[in-house]
C-alpha cells in the first residue's frame, strides 16, 4: 500500500502492474480492496492503481463531521491524478466511485484517456427521468434508517437493511463472509453519504462528458441502477455499453473473468 498527498489527506492506493495506469474509484462502503478479484486479469496489461476515498478504509472513521461527500471526493481524486507521476489516465468506477469518476470526467476530461462506469450510483432529473419528483430519492429514507442503526452501533441491522434496500430482501444474506467484513470496515461512510447532497444527473451533464466512455451493467440488477445507467448511455456521445449476463450490482465480484473482457477489449481500442 502507498498514499499520495492531496488536499490535506494522505490518500491511501495500491500500486499494481505495468503498463497503461487504471485509476479504479470504489463505491459505497467499500475501498480498494474491492477490485481483488479483478487485479490478476487486469494487471497484465495494465498498471492498476487502486485509491481508497478519505474516510474508508484503511482509515476507522467515526462519522463525524463535513468532510464526507461526493463534492470532496472529487476535488480529492482530481487532485490525486495532477499529483500523480503519469497522465493522462484511464478512469474506472463502481457505483458512487461511478459517480464520482462521472463528475471528474465532466470537469477534467483533460486528465482522462478513456472512462469506464459500472453502474454509476445516483439520481435523474426532470431532463432525463420522466417520472422525476422533486425532494428526496426514495431511497433516501431507507438508507437514513440504515445509517442510524449503524450510528447506534447495530452495524449488521444496518448493513443488512442497506443491502435488501438496494439489491432486495435477503441480499445481505447471499454475500460471502469476507465480502461483509469489507462492508462492516466502512459501515460509518453511510452516515457520511447520509448528508451527501450528490446533485442528480441531467442531460446536460451527461452531453458534457467527451472522454470515449463504456458503462458495464448487471443483466440482472433491479431498481434505478439500471435506469440510470441507460439513461446516461443514451446521451453520452459515443458510449458504448456492455450487459453481463447472469450477474448483478457487484457485476465483477460475481463474473471477473468477462468483466475484464470487456474492460480490457475497451480500452485496446
Amino acid at each position: 500500500m502507498h498514499s499520495l498527498h492531496v488536499n490535506g489527506f494522505d490518500m491511501p492506493y495500491l500500486d499494481i502492474g505495468q503498463g497503461p495506469p487504471l485509476v479504479c474509484v470504489h463505491g459505497s462502503l467499500c475501498d480498494f480492496r474491492i477490485w481483488s478479484a479483478v487485479l490478476g486479469p487486469l494487471t497484465r496489461s495494465h498498471r492498476v492503481i487502486a485509491v481508497s476515498l478519505r474516510h474508508f478504509f484503511p482509515a476507522h472513521w467515526d462519522g463525524v463531521g463535513d468532510t464526507y461527500s461526493i463534492a470532496q471526493h472529487v476535488d480529492d481524486v482530481i487532485a490525486f491524478i495532477e499529483a500523480f507521476n503519469t497522465k493522462p489516465v484511464d478512469l474506472m468506477g463502481h457505483s458512487r466511485g461511478g459517480h464520482i469518476c462521472f463528475r471528474a470526467a465532466q470537469r477534467r476530461p483533460d486528465l482522462l484517456r478513456k472512462l469506464i462506469l459500472a453502474e454509476p450510483g445516483g439520481e435523474l432529473d426532470a431532463t432525463l427521468d420522466p417520472d422525476f419528483k422533486p425532494g428526496p430519492s426514495p431511497l433516501a429514507a431507507r438508507f437514513a434508517a440504515c445509517a442510524a442503526e449503524i450510528a447506534k452501533g447495530d452495524i449488521d441491522g444496518g448493513l443488512q437493511m442497506f443491502m435488501d434496500a438496494l439489491e432486495g430482501p435477503g441480499a445481505w444474506k447471499r454475500i460471502p463472509a469476507t465480502s461483509k467484513q469489507l462492508l462492516r470496515d466502512n459501515a460509518t461512510a453511510l452516515i457520511g453519504q447520509t448528508r451527501d447532497q450528490r446533485p442528480p444527473f441531467s442531460k446536460a451533464d451527461a452531453e458534457a462528458i467527451k472522454t470515449p466512455t463504456l458503462f458495464i451493467g448487471g443483466a440482472n440488477t433491479k431498481g434505478v441502477l439500471p435506469k440510470v445507467l441507460h439513461a446516461l448511455a443514451a446521451n453520452v456521445k459515443g458510449s458504448r455499453t456492455e450487459m453481463i449476463p447472469g450477474t448483478t450490482h457487484p457485476m465483477f465480484e460475481q463474473a471477473p473473468q468477462r468483466y475484464c473482457e470487456i474492460v480490457l477489449e475497451f480500452l485496446s481500442a
